[in-house]
């Protein structure tokens, strides 16, 4: 994996956590803006999934196993698109609140996915 890739993607990904707490904080849904960063935070997500796969194509391999390193990645590719949907369907404080947690999840998938591969 690339270090440099997963520390800016759970990065990003507790900065979204921060900007959309701050809006539940303050009692707004989620907002436009709060879509085009979950976009951003998204595509970092799937370059990582892209590089995962090409990198087992290459034939490396996690120490901790492939099927358990794949499964992770799609998790952490399909993190925050799941909180935005549903933030989506409550659009009250409490979506703002579904993807900060989103955010917060994807970092920890982000750390896990370090491990997993040996790092």
């Amino acid at each position: 994996m690339l270090d440099a890739l997963t520390v800016a993607t759970a990065v990003a990904a507790l900065a979204l956590a921060a900007w959309c707490g701050w809006a539940a904080y303050r009692d707004q849904p989620t907002k436009d803006w709060h879509f085009i960063g979950m976009a951003v935070v998204t595509l970092l997500a799937l370059v990582q999934l892209v590089v995962g796969i090409v990198q087992l194509a290459r034939g490396e391999k996690p120490e901790q196993g492939t099927t358990i390193f794949v499964a992770y990645l799609i998790g952490a590719f399909a993190c925050i698109p799941a909180a935005g949907f549903m933030s989506l369907a409550e659009r009250t404080r409490w979506g703002s609140i579904t993807v900060a947690a989103g955010g917060v999840v994807l970092a920890v998938l982000q750390v896990r996915l370090y491990d997993i591969w040996g790092g």
